[in-house]
């Protein structure tokens, strides 16, 4: 069976201390031994106290090296019925999504279209959460609003503290995305307008996609793919980058 060795001590001259003993490793005075069958020896100088406890410096460090939370920015993910809006959430989300899927049931017939391309089968009933860290000092919340119209009460409780939002739109059912453009166009929060495109194509270019949504030149429209997590991260830069602008202005004003 497996076992430890002692080391092997030298053995330490007569009068000397001894190699294991805890004045030679830590230092300090040997302690006399009382003698035996003789008087006590003389009493000497007491030993210094040993020094006092200082418990270990905080990993993190103190004061301006101490690392912060990142800040929370809450954006949302918007736009018609069965454009991507889930599946944009989850390709980027850093936890599990949580969705409200539901069942779609022949009641929604006629009520919910979502294309002729798209084999959905389930529907947003409430929202979808996901969160993503961009970097130590900035982390986004997203929040994916139904896009049925008989939904359309919830969005002013979801947007309420958001500071950005990218709108989805499929360039085939582009009737679907002016609610929700001109619900934000309304609130004054700044949007970005992400076409998603499905089968890696589009229906129509992006300068068409402008014109029929009657979006000025200062809204940006961006091409992205919603399975996609790096085309998905890039589109919410944009939406960070106009929040960004908007706020600038607004402390400038």
């Amino acid at each position: 069976m497996d076992f430890v060795q002692s080391p092997d001590w030298p053995v330490a001259p007569q009068g000397a201390l001894a190699a294991n003993s805890a004045a030679a490793r830590y230092g300090g005075a040997a302690p006399v031994p009382p003698s035996v069958g003789r008087a006590a020896p003389p009493a000497t100088a007491a030993a210094a106290p040993p020094p006092s406890y200082r418990p270990p410096a905080a990993a993190g460090g103190t004061g301006a090296h101490r690392r912060t939370p990142p800040i929370p920015v809450k954006i949302l993910v918007a736009g018609g019925f069965g454009v991507g809006k889930t599946t944009t959430v989850g390709a980027i989300s850093e936890i599990v999504p949580l969705t409200t899927e539901a069942e779609m049931t022949i009641a929604g017939i006629g009520v919910d279209d979502p294309g002729q391309r798209s084999d959905k089968t389930t529907t947003t009933v409430a929202m979808d959460f996901g969160c993503v860290t961009i970097d130590r000092s900035l982390k986004l919340y997203l929040f994916g609003t139904p896009g049925q119209a008989r939904f359309g009460f919830m969005w002013e409780d979801l947007a309420r503290g958001a500071l950005g939002a990218l709108v989805v739109a499929d360039s085939a059912r582009l009737d679907d995305c002016y609610p929700a453009i001109d619900f934000f166009e309304r609130a004054g929060l700044p949007f970005v307008v992400g076409v998603n495109a499905f089968d890696g194509q589009l229906a129509h270019d992006l300068n068409a996609v402008r014109w029929a949504l009657a979006i000025g030149e200062h809204v940006p429209l961006v091409q992205f793919d919603a399975r996609d997590r790096l085309s998905v991260r890039d589109a919410l830069l944009v939406v960070l980058d106009r929040a960004l602008d908007r706020a600038i202005r607004d402390k400038r004003a």
